[in-house]
Order: structure tokens, then sequence, then C-alpha cells
């Protein structure tokens, strides 16, 4: 890891990532790709040491609480958080200013902040999301191998519901060839009915190549799938978009059975819950405030 004093810590969707690169391992990250331009290598965390600083003044200065969303680009708990804290520092500044929160990993550790994750949403809203890709836990420990398996983060959305907090599951990505089959879709759906997920995200059943990533993940299914690279090179060319050849029988089955049990599943509806600050709480801040 090394360390930066980064001058700004949200985007203009209020949007912030403390940590840049992952040590996760997932062969399939899109982060490694080059059009990111990071300047180190990817297992080489960037730190944002004066996230916190930063973030409670960018809060001190808006007129009114919104979501704040973190996890897209770096998981907000690596496991070098352990030692860090600084997701858990952010989270303290977020709960103090009465802001909502939109979480985005692939760890348990997310277990340590419950505390605040609870108080947030009591004060305002909190919203935990989980990517879950694969449903078989030993291929889940090729594809994701330095992070807790699909089982375990389901236990953790189990915890949340118990706790009150809403969830919603990244279904992201399916990879041709490995895991686009109905068995791991269903496996998957049936985790998130039972833990009664408000939405799942899905963009289509298949994954994004670009140049950085690509190169990886062609070097992972060579050492873990045997031939399976040379199928994509000659389906897909340098295709960004790789599409499942399951895609219409898998979407047809996502669809029906979120419909069925009332599960969110339309993108645009999904990121509207996410980003949406609930209207009472903006109204019991304001009055804080007169």
């Amino acid at each position: 890891m090394h360390e930066k004093l980064a001058k700004s810590i949200l985007s203009g969707g209020n949007g912030m990532n403390i940590y840049r690169g992952c040590t996760h391992g997932c062969i399939y990250c899109d982060s490694r790709s080059l059009c990111y331009q990071m300047t180190h290598d990817f297992e080489d965390i960037e730190v944002k040491i004066n996230a916190p600083q930063l973030l409670d003044a960018a809060l001190g200065r808006k007129r009114k609480p919104c979501m704040i969303s973190t996890g897209s680009m770096s998981d907000p708990y690596l496991p070098l958080e352990q030692t860090l804290g600084l997701t858990r520092q952010c989270l303290e500044v977020i709960e103090k200013h009465g802001f909502g929160l939109s979480i985005l990993t692939k760890s348990d550790a997310i277990l340590r902040d419950l505390d605040l994750l609870a108080s947030i949403h009591k004060k305002a809203k909190c919203v935990v999301e989980m990517t879950l890709t694969t449903h078989d836990e030993a291929l889940c420990k090729i594809l994701e191998p330095n992070v807790c398996t699909t089982k375990r983060r389901v236990e953790v959305l189990k915890i949340m519901q118990e706790h009150g907090i809403p969830t919603v599951v990244w279904l992201s990505p399916i990879l041709p060839f490995i895991n686009d089959t109905k068995e791991n879709l269903q496996g998957i759906l049936d985790a998130c009915i039972g833990v009664g997920v408000q939405g799942i995200l899905c963009f289509g059943f298949g994954m994004t190549l670009r140049s950085g990533d690509r190169e990886y993940y062609y070097a992972q299914l060579d050492r873990h799938f045997p031939g399976i690279k040379e199928r994509y090179q000659e389906k897909y060319g340098e295709n960004y978009v790789l599409t499942s050849d399951n895609n219409a029988e898998l979407f047809s089955i996502f669809t029906h059975e979120c419909q069925r049990q009332g599960i969110r599943y339309l993108p645009d509806q999904v990121f509207s819950y996410l980003q949406d600050f609930p209207q009472s709480k903006t109204v019991q801040q304001l009055s804080l405030l007169t």
C-alpha cells in the first residue's frame, strides 16, 4: 500500500472511493482496465489517508442531506481496512451529519460496522449492497479467491435483514462458458429471495472486457480453465461486451422470478432506490437546523 493526500473525496454524484486498487483477486475485475489510468500496480493499494477529513468538510458544506455511495471502484472493506479503519471513520462522519449511505462490498468485514450502519439507517437511510456471481462455492473460490464466498455473503445479507437494514444484490458479471447456467442463476435468486433483498441489479448475462482487464482475465482462464480462452477469442474477438449465448433464457427466468417476488430489477428502478434520500428524513434534518 501507499498513502496519498487527496484533494477531494466526493464525485459529482456523491460517490467516494477511499482506496484505489484491490487485493480480492477476482479474475474478471473491470477496475484493472487501463482506461482508469491507474499509475500503480493494482494490488499496491492507494490509500486516501485524509478521506475522513475531506468527507467531513464536504458534508458540512451541503445544504441538505443526501445519499453517499461507496464501493463501485474499490471495495471499502479490503483487508488493510481492518488496520487503517478509514471506512469506519467515514461512516462515522456520515452518521454525524445525518446523511444516507449506499455501500457495496464482497466482504463480511462489513459486519464490524453493523452498529454504524444501523444508526445511519435509523437517522437517514442505509442500503448494503453485495455482489453475487457464483452459487457454487468451489467455483467462487476460483473466480473470487481472496474474499469470502457467496454462502458467507448471503449470511451477511441475512444479518442485515435481521437488523432492519435493506439490501441490494449486484448479479454481475456472469462469465460465458463458466457460470452462465440456469442452475447458477436459480441458486443466486433463491438466496436473494430467502434474505429479502430489495433489488437485484443485472445488466444482462455476460461480461465486459477491455485492455488491461482482458489480459489478466485470459491469463487466469489459462490457469484455471484450459481451452476456454480460445473459445472466447473465437466467439468474441476484441469485443467490449461479451453476451452469453444463454442470455435470453436466463434473463427471462430472472425477470419472471423478480416480478413474482416483487423484487426491483429494472436498473433505473434499483438505482433510484439507492439514490433516493427519504423525504421525511430531509424535513427532519432541516428542522434540526432551524
